[in-house]
């Protein structure tokens, strides 16, 4: 049993060694991590490789849908029986994996729910930032309205990938939440880190984000 463990990265070179002590300190299973990390963001790509697990620079700039597009490639990189859609503003508590792989197990459901002890959705249970995905559920049905074999639908620039993951889920009763999984999320919205590039540029199109997302959910 393992888990792909995938890190889209912008410009916050100093998260890199932090968020893969965090997952190796907590994780009980075979776990791989693999960074994605953008062309010319040189810094992010020295930190990343000085941490000695694995690393993949796509060959677009990190334009719109860069994070969803980042976590569709990993997917495809990889072959690992679950996967988790991750970043680098994380923080995994012990037994994160354990939790939500033994869920997985028990429900055979395709998405599973981490609890990040932050977004007010996610502590009702009712939503996930990031989730543990089986691999065989986005192969064969996908984790997007009408697109079999993607993780995220890639036309969001930032926002509401999430979202149209677990609702889609939720509609197919593939949706499973994990209270005892906690990746905790170190967001400025909670208070836990600093607002900075990265950050803005994630939130500067939230509202045409949910606009795209009212559109598409028209499709279930």
């Amino acid at each position: 049993m393992s888990v792909a463990v995938i890190i889209p990265v912008l410009g916050r070179p100093a998260n890199a060694q932090k968020v893969v002590d965090s997952i190796w300190a907590a994780s009980a299973h075979d776990v791989r991590i693999l960074f994605l990390c953008s062309p010319g963001d040189h810094e992010q790509i020295e930190a990343v490789a000085a941490t000695g697990v694995a690393l993949w620079i796509p060959p677009w700039p990190p334009g719109p849908g860069d994070y969803a597009r980042k976590i569709n490639l990993g997917f495809k990189m990889t072959e690992d029986e679950f996967v988790f859609t991750a970043a680098d503003d994380l923080k995994f508590h012990p037994g994160w994996d354990t939790a939500a792989v033994e869920l997985a197990k028990e429900t055979g459901r395709g998405v599973i729910g981490t609890n990040d002890l932050g977004n007010p959705s996610v502590k009702m249970g009712r939503h996930s930032t990031h989730s543990l995905v089986r691999r065989a559920y986005i192969e064969k049905q996908g984790g997007a309205w009408g697109e079999r074999g993607t993780v995220y639908h890639a036309g969001y620039d930032h926002q509401c990938v999430d979202n149209e993951l677990v609702e889609v889920a939720r509609a197919r009763d593939e949706w499973a939440f994990c209270w005892d999984s906690v990746v905790e999320h170190l967001h400025p919205l909670w208070g836990k880190s600093e607002k900075d590039a990265t950050y803005e540029k994630a939130l500067a199109n939230g509202r045409a984000d949910i606009r795209l997302f009212n559109e598409r959910r028209r499709m279930a």
